[in-house]
């Protein structure tokens, strides 16, 4: 298997970086999202509920005690709630915006590391097919296939592993991005909800 890495060229090495930085972004940003998700779907109503009943301290107890930015949006919001309507829209828009870019975080880095793999390998591709060519010159017009074989590996070897990293870390990356999404959408709902309550 190394032999195969070591075929491709030096370009292999920067793939071999991308690669690692994508693996240890989704991990990181898999775990941060594994301990966003929400655990009580039902939040919402329950604090709605309790809030009915007059009970605003039992409220941000129970949205303290649940981990997740759906709590700590409504957490937020029952801090604020003695303010002007629009200074609480404020305050909750600002610490969503917050939460948002926290779960963002280095979702950038994937799509960088999409592109800048598959470039690799393009580039790759493009001094292997170069190798061929000054071979071919240089036996005066000459072809034999196993004089050419080793540009071509190296073409089709730096290719090959710029995809193998860009496809995952791209599938990765709009998974994460839906994900922001979601939760940002349930954020605003769980907010206009408190809200009107």
């Amino acid at each position: 298997m190394f032999d195969l890495f070591l075929k491709g060229g030096p370009l292999m090495w920067p793939i071999l970086l991308c690669s690692i930085v994508s693996i240890t972004i989704i991990l990181e940003r898999y775990y941060c999202f594994y301990r966003a998700r929400i655990r009580f779907p039902n939040i919402v109503s329950r604090v709605k509920a309790l809030l009915r009943d007059g009970k605003a301290g039992e409220v941000l107890k129970l949205c303290e005690r649940t981990p997740g930015p759906i709590a700590h949006i409504l957490a937020v919001g029952i801090h604020v709630r003695d303010r002007s309507p629009e200074e609480k829209e404020r305050l909750i828009s600002r610490a969503g915006s917050k939460i948002i870019r926290q779960l963002d975080k280095h979702l950038r880095g994937l799509a960088v590391i999409v592109n800048a793999s598959t470039l690799l390998g393009l580039l790759g591709t493009v001094t292997g097919m170069i190798k061929a060519f000054m071979k071919i010159q240089d036996l005066g017009g000459r072809v034999d296939a196993s004089v050419l074989a080793g540009g071509i590996w190296e073409a089709l070897i730096t290719t090959a592993a710029g995809l193998f990293v860009a496809i995952p870390t791209m599938i990765a990356y709009h998974y994460f991005e839906g994900k922001v999404d979601n939760i940002s959408a349930q954020m605003k709902d769980a907010a206009t909800e408190l809200l009107e309550a």
